[in-house]
């Protein structure tokens, strides 16, 4: 019996585009994470790249000091990894909060810390760069980094997600956002 195993892509991926700040800089990014996702034929959620974009780009133009007034997204596909980095010329340091459920800001990187492989930031010349990384769906094992108590791993780091089909992670999503005090669909 012959069998066929999928092939991922192994040669590294980049796109770099700079987005004007305002309103409709956080959809433009979305739609050019929704067409690399296509394009790279990678296997990522789209729905959760495109809400953790978004939060990322959202948070990146409310923290923009800059007079021309541009962030810059970097999609990347490298390593069995996608890589999203939002650039911008904030100093302030990106903090995660434990908003209270009627706060009407302070969520976005709690999703992100919950629902990518990793996250962080560095200094760049001009400003920051924040990021998240997500693993392939098929690379994933069985459960997440928190114990019984919902603590992150002591031992530090992150374990990979759990093995899910995109139904199991629109519904991760759905507990995520509900204990956030809002759905998303």
């Amino acid at each position: 019996m012959d069998t066929m195993t999928p092939i991922r892509p192994i040669a590294r991926r980049l796109r770099r585009i700079s987005l004007t700040a305002g309103p409709a800089a956080a959809g433009k990014a979305r739609s050019h994470v929704r067409a690399a996702i296509h394009a790279w034929h990678v296997p990522i959620d789209p729905h959760v790249a495109v809400l953790l974009t978004s939060e990322l780009v959202t948070n990146a133009i409310r923290h923009e000091v800059d007079d021309n007034g541009t962030v810059l997204l970097i999609i990347t596909w490298a390593d069995d990894q996608m890589r999203v980095e939002v650039h911008d010329t904030s100093r302030f340091e990106p903090l995660l909060v434990d908003a209270p459920p009627d706060a009407e800001t302070g969520r976005g990187l709690m999703l992100v810390d919950s629902l990518s492989a990793e996250w962080g930031f560095r200094k760049t010349a001009t400003g920051k760069a924040v990021y998240f990384t997500l693993a392939p769906q098929g690379d994933l094992d069985q459960g997440d980094d928190r114990n019984a108590q919902g603590d992150r791993n002591p031992r530090g780091g992150r374990i990979t997600w759990s093995g899910r089909d995109p139904q199991d992670a629109r519904r991760s999503l759905a507990r995520v956002a509900a204990s956030c005090g809002r759905f998303w669909y």
